[in-house]
């Protein structure tokens, strides 16, 4: 009966968090946008840029007063952190730049034409980081934190990598062999317990969307498929295309289902993984709040 409530008391707060989030892009885009544009009526540069701004400023607002009615504490992991941001970012773009100059070494990828920087790769840039900051709050810093807060780190870690893997299956389904779906599966659910570690360590959700950015950006330069999009491959500097096999060059999702990347997602996950036992970032469930845990230092954020 005790787990039982405890069950209802988690689904009653993910439901609320979603439902503040959600309602205020909603709000936002429906009526908010729609409401600016006919007083002022705006250019579409400038309507791309009010979209995106009011999006990302909506959820965090959304979030935030979820966190101090609700939680009835400060949403510390909303606080800027410049230098931790920047070794974030940093971070992010190296670990997949590696795997795919391995990958690029290993004769299964290909650079087969250089454009330069595109038009409108800023204009991606930024949509890149409103939907890494967008899956960041509702990711990390809601559906993991709220079961991390009843079951403890490592539990919440897992079962919110597997759903935010099942949330990429549809960028592939129905195109992919099943080969490709288990190891798209595997590889994002080693990429989101990437993120949820760079979540724990730094509680800091501007330090995970940095990350998680700078990696997807990383892969657009590339011109390869980010997560089994290619939307965005035309605009790339570089053109880039696969002479392997896919379970070398990550087929349809991309490089990050490159085995090379799954490799080196295991050993990072598993090396963060100690770091935070070492640091004492992980807690049990419902045993102290995490708003108790103490950020760390930026300077050792990344040691």
């Amino acid at each position: 009966m005790h787990h039982f409530r405890r069950v209802i008391a988690v689904t009653k707060k993910l439901l609320l968090a979603f439902a503040a989030l959600f309602g205020a892009v909603l709000f936002f885009r429906m009526l908010l946008l729609p409401g600016l544009q006919a007083i002022f009526h705006p250019d579409d540069s400038v309507t791309s840029l009010l979209r995106r701004t009011g999006i990302i400023v909506s959820a965090v607002l959304a979030y935030w007063a979820y966190v101090r009615i609700v939680e009835d504490r400060n949403a510390s992991e909303l606080r800027p952190a410049t230098l931790a941001i920047i070794l974030g970012g940093a971070s992010g773009s190296l670990l997949m730049a590696i795997s795919m100059l391995l990958v690029l070494a290993l004769g299964a990828y290909e650079i087969t034409a250089y454009h330069g920087l595109q038009h409108g790769l800023l204009g991606v840039a930024g949509l890149i980081v409103i939907a890494a900051a967008l899956e960041e709050i509702a990711y990390r810093c809601i559906l993991f934190r709220i079961l991390e807060t009843a079951w403890g780190t490592v539990p919440a870690l897992c079962l919110q990598s597997v759903i935010f893997a099942l949330g990429h299956l549809e960028n592939i389904e129905g195109r992919a062999s099943m080969q490709e779906l288990v190891t798209m599966i595997v590889s994002v659910t080693l990429t989101g317990a990437l993120w949820t570690l760079v979540f724990v360590l730094s509680r800091n959700l501007w330090v995970a969307t940095a990350n998680h950015a700078a990696w997807n950006f990383t892969i657009i330069l590339s011109g390869l498929p980010l997560s089994g999009i290619e939307d965005w491959r035309r605009m790339a500097p570089m053109v880039g295309e696969y002479r392997g096999p896919a379970w070398l060059t990550g087929g349809l999702f991309g490089p990050e289902s490159s085995i090379v990347t799954i490799v080196m997602l295991a050993v990072t996950v598993a090396a963060m993984l100690y770091w935070a036992k070492r640091k004492n970032r992980l807690i049990g469930g419902a045993t102290r709040r995490v708003d108790a845990l103490k950020p760390l230092q930026p300077e050792a954020r990344h040691a």
